[in-house]
Order: C-alpha cells, then sequence, then structure tokens
C-alpha cells in the first residue's frame, strides 16, 4: 500500500467512525497510566467500571504507592491478573514520585522505563496525555486489522508497528489506532468479520481471497 492509499484508508475510516477517540475513562495523566495497565487482557468496558472507585480512593499518585496491596487487588480483582497488575501500579507510582518528581514522563525511554509500561501503553499515554504521535499503539484490534487487510504480516506488536510505520504518513498516525479499535469492535470484529458492510473491503486482502472462494 503506497502513500496516498493509506490515506484514503484512513480517511475513509474517518467518515465511517467520526467519534472514535480513546475508549478509557480518565482525568489525570497517571489515572490513565492505571487504566492503561488494567486494559491489558481486558475490555475498556470493563476497565471503566472498574476504575471509579479505585480513582475515588486513590486521587494521587502518592494515594496509589501507599495503597495496601490487598485493598488494590481487590479493587482491580474484575480485570484479571490483578497481583501482578497491582504489583506494577504501586512500584510504577513510586518510580514515578522518585523518579520524575510526580510528575508522569512525556518521552518513550523513560515511560517504558516504568513498572507495567510496555511500548504499546507508552503510545497511548503519550498520545493521549501530551498530544504526541510518534508510534502506533498496537492492540489486538490493530493487530487483527493489520494482518487482514495485508499492512502487515508479522505477528509481534512491536514488528506490526514498525510496518505500520512505513506505510502511514507521520500526520495521521494520531488517528490510526483508534479507528483501527472503532473498526475492530464494529466491523472487522474476531470472528466472523462483517465483511459485506466494511467501508475498506476494497483495501482488504482478506476479503479479496474470500471473494475468490
Amino acid at each position: 500500500m503506497n502513500k496516498k492509499q493509506s490515506i484514503e484508508l484512513i480517511n475513509i475510516l474517518r467518515e465511517t467512525y467520526p467519534d472514535a477517540t480513546c475508549s478509557l475513562d480518565f482525568t489525570t495523566p497517571f489515572e490513565l497510566v492505571v487504566a492503561v495497565m488494567l486494559s491489558a487482557q481486558c475490555t475498556d468496558e470493563r476497565v471503566n467500571k472498574t476504575t471509579p472507585q479505585l480513582f475515588k480512593e486513590c486521587k494521587t499518585i502518592e494515594d496509589f504507592a501507599n495503597i495496601d496491596i490487598k485493598r488494590l487487588e481487590e479493587l482491580i480483582h474484575p480485570c484479571g491478573f490483578y497481583k501482578n497488575k497491582a504489583k506494577n501500579i504501586k512500584l510504577c507510582a513510586k518510580q514515578v514520585l522518585e523518579k520524575y518528581n510526580g510528575e508522569v514522563p512525556h518521552a518513550m525511554e523513560e515511560l517504558t522505563s516504568l513498572a507495567g509500561v510496555g511500548r504499546k501503553s507508552a503510545n497511548v499515554i503519550l498520545l493521549e496525555v501530551f498530544g504526541i504521535a510518534e508510534g502506533i499503539a498496537v492492540d489486538t484490534h490493530a493487530k487483527r486489522i493489520s494482518n487482514l487487510i495485508g499492512l502487515s504480516k508479522e505477528k509481534t506488536p512491536e514488528k506490526i508497528e514498525q510496518d505500520l510505520l512505513k506505510i502511514f504518513p507521520k500526520d495521521v498516525l494520531k488517528d490510526v489506532n483508534h479507528l483501527f479499535v472503532w473498526h475492530g469492535r464494529n466491523t472487522c470484529v474476531a470472528r466472523n468479520p462483517k465483511c459485506d458492510n466494511c467501508t475498506i473491503k476494497d483495501f482488504c486482502n482478506y476479503y479479496k481471497k474470500s471473494k475468490k472462494l
């Protein structure tokens, strides 16, 4: 896919999903850090049902650092993998306080040095908090769509992201993940994708192959 086609694809998705934005609820940078951690192997909908009580009890980064680990596990239990997530949340809060004076950093290298924050999470934080789009957060939706359309044959998020960065110009990067997430939830679903209703099917290798069968 050349640059012109990639821009056309994104423009079609923008028209299809004009309200595509981040689905996680947050009011502070660190709340998003926590929400993104909780979203691993969990739906954003479930996270948004879990965080109101959590954020009510933990209003500051200090609160996250000091909360009793058992209480934190109890609060985030619905999001799964709660023991590991609780440990990472507390450690991350302490790192932000000790290394960055209580301010969530806004550089990829610094963010990925935090407990529980990988490149995908860092991309989300950079975009949603700081308006910085230097990469693309490759979640399950972005991975599936990239593979089906033929944007990447890779299987790991890191390698898929590198393929996407070669295809999409920098000025559309801020929209790619949002649009892929919404498209993945509404049309290009994991089981039985709704190809006939897809607005970008003319770009899709999977659709073209299925029509030949």
